[in-house]
């Protein structure tokens, strides 16, 4: 990536004097593996006002005191690659709902994490995650007892703030039956003319009669690649639901996935991608059908302007066995110019004879038409194209958060800022 390709406005672009406790040489063996599982910090905050002063204000920043502020049920700060501050209402200790970061949750309830950790993303399961597993540092760790509804969301924030970095955090979720969670993370980083890699893991358990909702907001900046893997095990009757929209990043390749093993079970992704210039937001999900009576959704929609490159990589598997299953899948992809590009690559293995599967795809371009009919009535013609933008993305938009979805529409409508015409 060139380095004029990162001259742009991006909220974010602040960074802050690096104080790591050490530092390590390049590359990657078992006494690197060793060394770095020493904590960056000195000790975990517990509070606030316990957080060093440049800390603090890369969180005002961000927005993390003002997000705690709203109504949120607690929130988890991870700067590099280790959580420095959490607080949690009493509520949720009183429901025994456990909500650390993972080395937290390692040292202090390892009969949970060792039960579940790599049961559903094996380090054998592909580059990154052997990566991760060998160098995961940080995440959340979040576990709901039996039927414990938690009404209000969980929130972590991660942010890079060093150049040349990597940042491997490892998150854990295990819903118990008939609970109910909602996780938000959201994700920042600073501008620099090097490369970053992120390349997280999220596993899931979703038990029966269980809901979990997991929903990013990404908006890393375009030096960092982005490399995801996002897996959950949904059970009988059980329910996972992923929203995500990724705004930020040079590269992304992210495809969240369910595997409804158990008869019922439902999964859903619904996700938002912008790609603007010097950018190829590649997403999609995966919906594994390994039970009978289960279904699946997948509505992504995706926006490309100034040159960027979006694209829809799915996979619908059913297997045999999987008898009744339902599948509906939505992709729709807006171009905002003549210089952008979206691409569309759909796999459905279909092992099974009774089912119900649906698939639709539509590209377009911002319509001169309705363009025409909103300047008639006195708007201008950003504020036309703003509006039919968002029009576009609601349907996912009305999934997220208040203060998160004024947020991404204002992130976007930012993003297409000279970008449309």
């Amino acid at each position: 990536m060139k380095q004029n390709d990162l001259n742009f406005d991006y909220k974010f672009g602040f960074s802050k004097p690096e104080k790591s406790v050490f530092r390590v040489k390049k590359g990657i063996n078992e006494e690197i593996v060793s060394q770095i599982s020493i904590r960056a910090t000195d000790k975990a905050m517990n509070s606030w006002e316990d957080l060093p002063s440049e800390i603090k204000d890369t969180y005002d920043r961000i927005g993390v005191p003002e997000a705690e502020k709203n109504f949120l049920a607690g929130v988890s700060a991870q700067y590099e690659s280790e959580v420095v501050y959490e607080s949690i209402q009493k509520e949720l200790t009183k429901q025994g709902v456990i909500f650390c970061d993972m080395d937290t949750g390692l040292k202090k309830y390892p009969e949970i994490v060792k039960k579940y950790f790599g049961t559903i993303i094996s380090p054998y399961d592909n580059k990154f995650a052997a990566l991760n597993s060998s160098v995961w540092s940080g995440g959340s760790f979040v576990y709901v007892p039996r039927g414990v509804k938690v009404a209000l969301p969980l929130q972590a924030y991660f942010r890079i703030n060093a150049r040349n970095f990597g940042q491997f955090e490892r998150t854990l979720i295990i819903a118990e039956p008939e609970s109910f969670v909602h996780y938000i993370e959201g994700c920042t980083a600073p501008i620099y003319t090097t490369s970053s890699l992120h390349s997280a893991v999220v596993e899931i358990i979703v038990k029966p009669g269980a809901r979990v909702r997991y929903t990013t907001v990404q908006n890393w900046s375009k030096n960092v690649f982005n490399l995801v893997t996002k897996r959950a095990r949904v059970e009988k009757n059980a329910v996972m639901e992923w929203v995500d929209c990724n705004i930020g990043s040079g590269v992304t390749m992210k495809y969240p996935s369910c595997f409804l093993v158990g008869d019922g079970a439902k999964g859903e992704v619904l996700s938002i991608a912008y790609a603007g210039s010097a950018q190829h937001q590649d997403a999609g999900a995966k919906m594994i059908h390994m039970a009978p009576n289960t279904t699946s959704r997948i509505v992504s929609k995706s926006i490309s302007g100034h040159g960027g490159r979006t694209s829809y990589r799915g996979l619908v598997q059913v297997l045999p066995g999987a008898s009744n299953s339902k599948v509906y899948v939505s992709c729709d992809a807006l171009i905002l110019d003549e210089e952008s590009r979206s691409d569309t690559y759909p796999s459905m293995k279909i092992n099974e004879n009774e089912v119900d599967i649906q698939h639709e795809a539509t590209v377009e371009k911002l319509g001169e038409e309705k363009l025409f009919y909103l300047q008639s009535r006195g708007i201008s013609k950003s504020e036309a194209e703003g509006l039919l933008v968002n029009g576009f993305i609601e349907p996912v938009v009305k999934e997220i958060p208040l203060e998160y979805s004024i947020e991404l529409n204002r992130l976007i409508n930012l993003e297409m800022a000279g970008s449309v015409g």
